[in-house]
């Protein structure tokens, strides 16, 4: 028989092998995407969410939950204030029911509502704070920027749909 061949420590050493090859395929099957994969899966850039998300939730029907370390600000074309928890509902190219994003237009910060990108190759990704949408260049939105600590509660204005 071939096992009589190999010497004990040597069948071992090549189960063992086997075996930790077999445990790294399935561990490298199951690693789950990150949220700026998940968010470019769904037709939108991965620059929508800033460094340093340390947790986050999706469920099938694309509902989301995103957490930070902290609140904190990030310069764009204009300036975007996140909560330490942000959340909304995803579909490809939108995110709607968004909440713990705000956006600072002149002197005031407005609460974001949802944000899309209609067709792609328009270049445009759009802002709905309630009355108005603003729209901004998608390249700006391409890679997840970094964040500044933001510890002062933001003057939010909200309007009603």
């Amino acid at each position: 028989m071939i096992l009589d061949q190999f010497s004990p420590s040597i069948f071992i050493l090549t189960l063992f092998t086997f075996s930790i090859s077999i445990q790294l395929r399935v561990s490298n099957s199951q690693i789950s995407p990150t949220i700026y994969e998940i968010l470019k899966l769904n037709g939108l850039p991965m620059g929508l969410l800033p460094k340093g998300v340390t947790n986050f939730s999706v469920d099938d029907s694309g509902r989301f939950q995103v957490f930070l370390d902290e609140a904190c600000n990030a310069k764009f074309e204009n300036e975007l204030h996140y909560d330490q928890a942000i959340s909304g509902n995803l579909t490809f190219g939108r995110i709607n029911e968004l909440s713990g994003i705000s956006a600072k237009d002149l002197f005031l910060w407005f609460l974001v509502k949802e944000i899309w990108v209609d067709i792609p190759s328009s270049g445009l990704i759009y802002f709905d704070v309630g009355v108005v949408s603003k729209q901004f260049s998608l390249s700006s939105f391409e890679t997840p920027r970094n964040c500044s600590a933001s510890s002062v509660s933001k003057p939010r204005i909200e309007f009603e749909n």
